[in-house]
């Protein structure tokens, strides 16, 4: 037996003292920082981290505050997405050949196109209902900084998106824990992990969905290569953000 898998055959994880060992202002400094640098146009799983936080919020015996967990994931939200956008109206171009060479497979060429399109078709509305999408709530910040959408719109509809999808998200998450919880009281664990495990696989579900968006939206873009387009971030919006 190797000694990188040995510890699998020790004694049993006491999983109960280690959550409770777990300080809960790390769990809400560690929610606002992940979701903060994903809305900051970084591609992190800050989805995860706000519904494992949620999951910690749902045991009992945690001093994990459901209310300080949504909280700490709306301020997050909010203060990444404006620095986002602050970023992408000063540098722009810069930052989206950056993002695209280091994280090629979330903020690539392709995803970018994407994004902008939805941007420019829907302008607000994108920023809204971007917070609830993995690609577009890495872009929204940087995307209307860029495009120049007015700061006090984009503000008002990052906001209340980001408390939104906070709020409800962990609202959810700490329903179906607290039942979990009481339906497996002698292995509550198992029904927190189950959780994650629907959690997982719809965001997966999700995920793909969106890849193949991206693809079909790319492969279009490959069709209309002759044709003539103005300056763009792009090569893709013509007009600027539906205000």
């Amino acid at each position: 037996m190797s000694a990188s898998t040995s510890w699998i055959w020790a004694s049993p994880v006491n999983v109960d003292a280690l959550l409770i060992s777990v300080s809960p202002v790390v769990v809400y400094v560690l929610v606002a920082l992940v979701i903060g640098l994903e809305s900051m146009g970084i591609p992190l799983p800050g989805e995860v981290i706000l519904v494992s936080a949620a999951l910690l919020s749902a045991r009992q015996e945690l001093d994990v505050s459901p209310l300080w967990v949504a909280t700490a994931a709306s301020a997050g939200a909010i203060m990444g997405d404006s620095i986002g956008y602050l970023a992408g109206r000063h540098w722009g171009n810069r930052m989206f050949t950056v993002l695209g060479h280091r994280f090629p497979r979330q903020a690539g060429p392709d995803q970018l196109a994407y994004a902008e399109h939805v941007f420019t078709r829907y302008g607000v509305w994108a920023v809204f209902f971007g917070r609830f999408v993995a690609l577009l709530r890495i872009f929204a910040g940087p995307l209307a900084g860029a495009l120049r959408m007015p700061y006090p719109r984009f503000l008002g509809a990052n906001a209340l998106g980001g408390v939104i999808w906070a709020c409800g998200t962990t609202t959810a998450i700490y329903a179906v824990g607290t039942r979990a919880e009481v339906w497996l009281k002698d292995s509550a664990w198992i029904g927190l992990a189950l959780a994650v495990a629907v959690g997982v696989a719809v965001s997966t579900i999700f995920r793909r969905r969106l890849q193949r968006a991206v693809a079909r939206y790319a492969a279009e873009r490959e069709q209309r290569l002759d044709e003539p387009k103005s300056s763009r971030l792009t090569g893709d919006a013509a007009r600027p953000p539906r205000r």
